[in-house]
């Protein structure tokens, strides 16, 4: 699998991977990504600020996140308090395409940006899910991400973690 930038003419197969993805939890009884959320315009201003990334497996893409190197603003004012203090590497969006079912993408990704971020001399990775995305969750978990708090983004409350990455 191959983590890179995504471009202008990714954005078709990217929107229906997050089509794909909404519907998805929707089935699992999920209010995240019911409110028109995310859509063209926010993958297209993901794509316009550099932070649009696709994982691949030869010419299919089975994977889409934003990967964004300079802060979250909602992460300023969260309810408890984050592990780390210095620069960190923010995930949002990450949406599995079909094709994806059962290969641990999701997983990998996560693997793939702790060693990106280290490379890149970033050493924390903050991410927030909805409370009821029992796959983030789970997968959050397992890479030992840490419960920090709450943070409000788009006028809801979400579930906080961090990870503190080696150095050196």
């Amino acid at each position: 699998m191959n983590l890179r930038k995504a471009d202008s003419a990714d954005l078709d197969t990217i929107w229906g991977i997050i089509r794909y993805a909404i519907e998805q939890r929707r089935l699992e009884g999920s209010r995240q990504w019911q409110d028109g959320y995310p859509n063209p315009a926010s993958l297209q201003e993901d794509l316009d600020k550099g932070n649009a990334y696709v994982l691949e497996q030869g010419a299919d893409i089975l994977l889409y996140a934003a990967v964004i190197f300079d802060g979250e603003p909602a992460y300023e004012a969260i309810e408890g308090r984050w592990l780390g203090h210095g620069d960190y590497l923010t995930v949002h969006r990450v949406a599995a395409s079909p094709l994806a079912k059962g290969k641990g993408v999701a997983t990998e990704l996560f693997r793939m940006l702790e060693n990106f971020a280290v490379q890149n001399g970033i050493y924390s990775i903050r991410v927030d899910t909805n409370f009821d995305n029992l796959a983030m969750l789970r997968i959050l978990e397992k890479l030992g991400y840490v419960y920090c708090g709450e943070v409000v983004f788009r006028g809801g409350t979400r579930k906080a973690f961090e990870k503190l990455l080696p150095q050196g």
